[in-house]
């Protein structure tokens, strides 16, 4: 399988811009919610309360939750709402050294509800972590990151074009955001898909690899294989998909580029 150069003016993106121009009308004393999931060492140490955000502003290839692009499929839901499930769950979430996790889609775009949510977490002294891919991370405020214990950054590729191919925006925001929370020293843990024929080129993993080694607040990276298990959302969504035929990386694939990331002096997982 192989990706054309205009990849990237192929993906609609139209209705990503109207959900930006939404949030930005939006206070932060309610967010559009996709769902919520109680789970263990995925998204941040020990058991973690998870909450997708509804919308997006990238269109990745090989999302696995298209579903969560629009902020229209979520239902809406106030920052006491959120704060009632995450106090039903406190004595799990403590006895494990877990904590609260906003996702999405990319929770960035519903910031300022982001920012109250983790403010009242840190109230109850609950551990707090952000899943973005730092598009926006010029949204996140200082407040918002000073009551952030962990952020889970999603480099999808260290190649401009690369990455336009991949999500449909450009690269520069998040390698800002990355240098913004190293600057504060924030603790990060940074995910990388790996997708055949896509993110899998020697140089643009190198360029990931210099770029997380650069920082020296990355705690680790997760290497995550590409899969197939959210093909069927986009057949039901009537979504173009453009990786049907592109197969999981193989064994020796992996090991090739987590040992890009080791050379480094990185943990890799």
């Amino acid at each position: 399988m192989s990706i054309s150069p205009d990849l990237a003016n192929k993906i609609d993106t139209s209705s990503a811009d109207d959900d930006l121009r939404t949030s930005l009308r939006q206070p932060g004393e309610t967010g559009s919610i996709h769902s919520w999931e109680l789970v263990t060492a995925v998204d941040g140490p020990g058991s973690r309360l998870t909450v997708f955000l509804a919308g997006c502003p990238l269109r990745c290839l090989y999302c696995h939750n298209p579903d969560t692009w629009q902020m229209r499929r979520g239902e809406r839901h106030t920052v006491d709402e959120v704060m009632a499930k995450v106090r039903r769950y406190e004595p799990v979430l403590r006895a494990s050294g877990g904590g609260v996790t906003l996702s999405g889609g990319e929770p960035l775009l519903q910031a300022q509800f982001v920012e109250r949510i983790f403010a009242e977490c840190k109230k109850l002294g609950i551990h707090t972590a952000l899943d973005t891919s730092g598009f926006l991370g010029g949204r996140a405020s200082n407040q918002l990151l000073n009551n952030t214990d962990l952020v889970l950054l999603d480099v999808k590729s260290g190649i401009d074009d690369v990455y336009r191919k991949a999500t449909g925006r450009p690269l520069q925001p998040t390698l800002d955001f990355g240098r913004r929370l190293a600057a504060q020293n924030k603790r990060v843990w940074v995910r990388f898909v790996l997708v055949p024929d896509l993110t899998d080129g020697v140089d643009n993993v190198d360029s990931v690899a210099d770029y997380v080694a650069s920082l020296g607040n990355v705690e680790r990276v997760e290497v995550l294989p590409f899969h197939q298990m959210g093909k069927d959302k986009w057949a039901e969504l009537d979504e173009a998909y453009e990786l049907a035929d592109t197969k999981p990386p193989t064994p020796e694939l992996q090991a090739r580029v987590r040992a890009q990331f080791e050379r480094r002096g990185l943990t890799v997982f």
